[in-house]
């Protein structure tokens, strides 16, 4: 009888122990799993721009459900932390800048300029190596998100397929748009610009005012414009940071 107390004892601490081990890297996974999102989407592009652009919103699902669970199961941890970054780096870095090279590329063959949209790349990396280290960025953002970068990018391509017209064609197949864009957000991406972030210690409109007209217009954009809104609810972001910061 006592052996297997023992041993029913020593099974209870090894269901533990894994259910333990389990509920810490359940996060890390959904951080995988956007790395992965980005990676197929990465091989998509020369494929089909549109499904390369979807695999975006697939890891801005897992990017945000890793975050959300891990306060859920109240795991938290350093590799954690450099996990996401590298995950962002690959899925709201890498990928957007070969969408936008493969944009790029059907207005300008130009050999010194075909690897001109890696500056996203490059900025985008570097935006999330100063993050890490920036301790002012835990309750807002200095600089545009590189999530927000990305889906301006993801929009384009699903504009042209979904919403196709002689404005959209002139605008993002315009090369000195796209030129402008590429230089514009690799700056926004480092830039001294404070943003807030859509996180809420309480929900009074007194201290949530600006995040409240912030969701509400860019449900009004997204039912009236679709995928043209994402750009635009994007700038729409930055405008209001910008008067909530001279507010203050």
């Amino acid at each position: 009888m006592i052996v297997f107390i023992k041993f029913v004892q020593k099974c209870e601490i090894l269901v533990y122990f894994g259910n333990y081990l389990m509920k810490k890297h359940i996060p890390n996974a959904l951080t995988l799993a956007n790395a992965l999102s980005g990676c197929i989407g990465i091989f998509w592009v020369e494929k089909n721009l549109v499904i390369a652009a979807y695999f975006i919103f697939i890891g801005l699902f897992f990017d945000f459900f890793d975050g959300f669970v891990a306060r859920l199961l109240h795991v938290k941890s350093e590799i954690g932390k450099q996990l996401d970054s590298l995950a962002d780096a690959v899925t709201f870095g890498v990928l957007p800048a070969f969408i936008a090279q493969k944009l790029w590329l059907s207005h300008n063959n130009n050999e010194f300029l075909v690897y001109f949209p890696f500056l996203l790349a490059l900025f985008s990396v570097l935006r999330l190596a100063k993050f890490n280290i920036d301790t002012r960025q835990t309750d807002s953002f200095i600089g545009v998100p590189t999530p927000a970068n990305a889906l301006i990018w993801a929009s384009f391509p699903l504009i042209l397929a979904y919403q196709p017209s002689d404005l959209a064609k002139s605008i993002i197949g315009n090369a000195w748009f796209l030129g402008v864009s590429i230089l514009l957000m690799s700056y926004l991406l480092v830039a001294e610009l404070p943003l807030f972030a859509l996180k809420f210690k309480d929900f009074s409109w007194k201290n949530n005012q600006i995040k409240y007209i912030f969701l509400i217009l860019s449900l009004i954009l997204i039912i009236f414009l679709q995928f043209w809104a994402i750009p635009l609810i994007i700038f729409l972001y930055i405008g209001l940071s910008f008067i909530k910061k001279l507010k203050i």
